[in-house]
């Protein structure tokens, strides 16, 4: 499943959010979700210990000014990665 996020861990249930979430399972951080991929942060250290792989939409990063505090263990995506992403998970949830 892929699962999006795009509003800020701060403004959201994030831990109703984790426990959706599925060993495979695909994450895409966008809109204000880019926010729990900021380096040093509990967010992005509970999204790294779950068994799902975490991309950010890097476009979505650049107009945030947040490319220097993204971690770097975490996919940056164009939006044309998003699309197949969708095509490769037809199963999606919005959050």
């Amino acid at each position: 499943m892929l699962h999006t996020l795009r509003h800020s861990p701060w403004q959201c249930d994030f831990s109703t959010f984790l426990t959706a979430l599925q060993p495979g399972d695909a994450v895409l951080l966008l809109q204000d979700g880019v926010i729990a991929a900021l380096d040093g942060t509990r967010f992005l250290e509970m999204l790294q210990n779950a068994s799902i792989s975490v991309s950010v939409l890097q476009d979505d990063v650049e107009a945030r000014g947040l490319s220097a505090q993204i971690s770097n263990s975490i996919a940056r995506v164009s939006y044309t990665d998003f699309v197949r992403m969708t095509v490769d998970h037809p199963t999606q949830m919005a959050w």
